[in-house]
């Protein structure tokens, strides 16, 4: 480990950023651009930040799965925006087994046309709702400007997918959800949020939707 002196915030807040992870072995440059190698303490963290966020999400009624990391190029075709807006940042892959393949696929393993089109298949009535599912996966973004835990090619990730019967309910869960991010940062992560903030931010986003919709929040 180096002994040279680590500038300080004020001096060069980038640098001192990247000498604290480095020389605190939380990770390392890959030999890949824009990825990093999380070293042992750092992985130990995520492994707390994990456990911790599981627990809280099992205690609410949500369970774990897996999607696919590959999704076919097809599926993001369909959402036309989504594509416009995410496109310089995906990862596609077009030779499989040293040949070219039929169809790209692209590396995005919580794009919603895969779970939506997973949930159209499991869900058929009311009695299949709600359905709460959370998905810890490695995520790909081809990002240009990168920062170790920040910014990177590949990060860690955890996000989740529901289902409701009502958009009422749909506003609960997000609302709850809201509260329990804001209660882990907290109480576990010690970072000071205004989850208020938050709310608020959905609230005009709901309003928004609801405007848009013409949707009456008391019947979904």
């Amino acid at each position: 480990m180096s002994n040279e002196k680590i500038p300080s915030r004020s001096e060069n807040y980038s640098e001192w950023y990247n000498q604290v992870i480095q020389r605190t072995e939380m990770a390392d440059y890959a030999p890949v651009r824009g990825c990093m190698v999380v070293r042992p303490y750092g992985w130990a963290l995520w492994e707390n930040i994990q456990a911790s966020l599981d627990k809280k999400f099992k205690a609410s009624g949500h369970v774990n799965a897996a999607f696919p990391l590959f999704i076919p190029m097809s599926f993001l075709e369909k959402e036309k925006e989504h594509v416009e807006g995410f496109s310089p940042e995906l990862a596609i892959v077009t030779i499989g087994g040293g040949e070219k393949l039929e169809e790209p696929l692209v590396v995005r393993p919580t794009s919603e046309t895969i779970i939506g089109y997973m949930y159209s298949k499991w869900i058929k009535s009311y009695r299949d709702l709600p359905v709460l599912i959370n998905q810890w996966a490695n995520v790909v973004r081809w990002e240009m400007r990168t920062r170790m835990f920040l910014r990177t090619l590949e990060f860690y990730w955890q996000e989740g997918h529901t289902a409701h019967a009502t958009q009422a309910e749909a506003e609960e869960e997000t609302r709850r959800m809201l509260e329990t991010y804001a209660e882990f940062a907290y109480n576990d992560a010690a970072v000071a949020i205004k989850a208020s903030g938050m709310l608020d931010k959905i609230q005009d986003l709901l309003a928004a939707f609801r405007a848009k919709n013409r949707c009456d929040p008391a019947h979904g």
